[in-house]
This record gives C-alpha cells, sequence and structure tokens, in this order.
C-alpha cells in the first residue's frame, strides 16, 4: 500500500510539475528575440532529412533520450569533461545515438542570427517536431523557453532509459515516472516506424523469444548472427514496410508479431496496450493527434527555466 501511495504522489507531483512548465513555457518566447528561429531550424531539418531521411529519426531518438533523463535540458548533448562523465557514452547512447553534428550546424546557423538567445534544448525540441513533420507525420505547435543544463550524468542516463530488453510493466513504470501514461508510451513507441536497430538491441528478441513471426525473424537472423559480439553494429530498419516514412505500419507490424525489440512486441502480447496498438494500426487520424500531445507532454518534463540554467553558446559544453 506504501508503494501505491509513494507512486501516486510522485505522479502527482511530476502533473504538477508539469502544469508549471505549460503556464511558464509559450510558442511564442522568441517572437522578438528571435522572430526567424523556427525558419532556420525548419530549413536546416528539411537539408538533412532530404540528404538522409534515417537521421530525422536519430533527431527524434536524441530528443527523447535527452528528455528521459532530468528533463529536457540538452544535457544529452553535453561532451564529456575531466571531471564529468556524461550521457554519450551511457548504455543506451554508446555508438548508438547520433545526430548531435546536426544540433551543431543549427546551433551555428541560430547563433548568427540570434546570439545567446536560443538554448540548445529548444533547438532539439524543434528538430524533432520538423523531423516527424518531414517524414510525413504530424506537426504540433512547440512551446518554448527551455534552458541549457550546465552538467550531465552517465549515471542517471543509465537508470532513465529504457533498454530493448523491458517489458511492458517496466516501460509503463518508466514512462509513469516521467508523468506519461501508457496512451502516450503507445504512441510514442510509434516513432518506431522510421529509423534502424543495431543487432546487439534485437538478437535476443529474434533467438529468445516465442512471439517471434519465423519468416521476419529468419530474415533477420542472416543480418544478425547469433554469437555475442559478431555482427552486433548491423542495423535493420525498425518498421521494414515504411522505412523512412511516418506512418502506422509499425502497429501493424506489431499486430503481426514482427516488432524488431523485445519491447516494441511487449505492446502487443496479450496486455494492457494491445487495444491501442489496434487503434493506432486502422487509425492514423488517431494516431497523429496522440502522438502529438505526446510528444508536447514529453517536451515538457521538468524543463530549465527562468534564470536556472544557461543558454549556451556551444551545445557540446557548458560556457
Amino acid at each position: 500500500m506504501a508503494s501505491v501511495t509513494n507512486g501516486f504522489l510522485a505522479a502527482t507531483i511530476l502533473s504538477l510539475l508539469a502544469s508549471a512548465a505549460y503556464a511558464q513555457l509559450s510558442p511564442a518566447f522568441y517572437a522578438r528575440s528571435c522572430p526567424n528561429l523556427q525558419t532556420i531550424v525548419g530549413s536546416a531539418m528539411a537539408q538533412v532529412v532530404r540528404q538522409e531521411p534515417r537521421m530525422g529519426a536519430s533527431i527524434i531518438r536524441l530528443f527523447f533520450h535527452d528528455c528521459f533523463v532530468n528533463g529536457c535540458d540538452a544535457s544529452v548533448l553535453l561532451d564529456d569533461t575531466p571531471t564529468m562523465i556524461g550521457e554519450k557514452n551511457a548504455a543506451g547512447n554508446a555508438n548508438s545515438l547520433r545526430g548531435y553534428q546536426v544540433i551543431d550546424a543549427i546551433k551555428s546557423r541560430v547563433e548568427a542570427a540570434c546570439r545567446s538567445t536560443v538554448s540548445c534544448a529548444d533547438i532539439l525540441a524543434l528538430a524533432s517536431r520538423d523531423a516527424v513533420t518531414l517524414l510525413g507525420g504530424p506537426s504540433w505547435t512547440v512551446l518554448l523557453g527551455r534552458r541549457d543544463a550546465r552538467t550531465a550524468s552517465m549515471a542517471a542516463a543509465n537508470a532513465n532509459l529504457p533498454p530493448a530488453s523491458d517489458s511492458i510493466n517496466n516501460l509503463i513504470a518508466r514512462f509513469s515516472a516521467k508523468g506519461l501514461n501508457l496512451r502516450d508510451l503507445t504512441a510514442l513507441s510509434g516513432a518506431h516506424t522510421v529509423g534502424a536497430a543495431r543487432c546487439i538491441n534485437f538478437r535476443p528478441h529474434i533467438y529468445g523469444d516465442s512471439n517471434v513471426d519465423p519468416g521476419f525473424a529468419m530474415f533477420r537472423k542472416r543480418i544478425c548472427p547469433a554469437a555475442a559480439g559478431v555482427g552486433d553494429s548491423n542495423l535493420i530498419p525498425l518498421d521494414p514496410t515504411s522505412p523512412n516514412r511516418f506512418d502506422v505500419s509499425y502497429y501493424r507490424d506489431l499486430m503481426a508479431r514482427r516488432g524488431l525489440l523485445h519491447s516494441d512486441q511487449e505492446l502487443f502480447n496479450n496486455g494492457p496496450a494491445d487495444g491501442l496498438v489496434r487503434l493506432y494500426s486502422s487509425n492514423g487520424r488517431a494516431f497523429d493527434t496522440d502522438f502529438a500531445a505526446a510528444m508536447v507532454k514529453m517536451g515538457n518534463i521538468s524543463p530549465l527555466l527562468g534564470s536556472a540554467g544557461e543558454i549556451r553558446l556551444n551545445c557540446r559544453q557548458a560556457n
């Protein structure tokens, strides 16, 4: 009973904090100080996605990994220093997370237009929205006014980022701890309709789980050998049907037992998310609406506001 009460209290506190963030963040935050911000970010992202569609998926993932570790504060972008071990080499990020140079390039353009004004955290929030839209997904109004963290923590990243091995109950608990519910979890997971995963992350699922379509597993075993350490970095699209299109085929894959990661297939495995997977698989409008709403909620996880943090000049290092 105590754990239930504590969990409810934590969720209530997170809800109140999120409400406070909503009250202080604003889509018009840079209307006077950097009026061309969204045009600058959108133009840069259009060029990036045109050259490499998968990078759009990488930017979405970069935003998720930022927000899930101490909030949306661009801490994930910080390089390690002699006195700080940051998030880039955490278990869920090392040799996997990418797109840092894209944010660097956008930051340079923004700094040229509006010196010391726009946070790296807000640039990442805008870039992730634009990535979704450019890949064919929904758009939404991004609330702005986040500030950048001065430090990062590998330990916090290791503790907070969901591994591919997570069960549905673990996923629900992790998302709930961030103020996100089952609907948010199921909708945000739909970002796996674009991008790719490494063999090391899907090997246990295709070799060890029973809820996998045999033909689906057989083809992926050709790319990902059973032996640990062999082909670990080999890539396979998360959604083989339309890997560069933001659509609902991911959910249809789950219903056919063709989820690439264990944590993906957990969303459709006789569990609490089954109904939402069925809904999204046949109703793209419902998915788009819920995904956009969940991205706004995630973007409001514990932002640094007011005089907290700083506006970094270089997204890779504190001022």
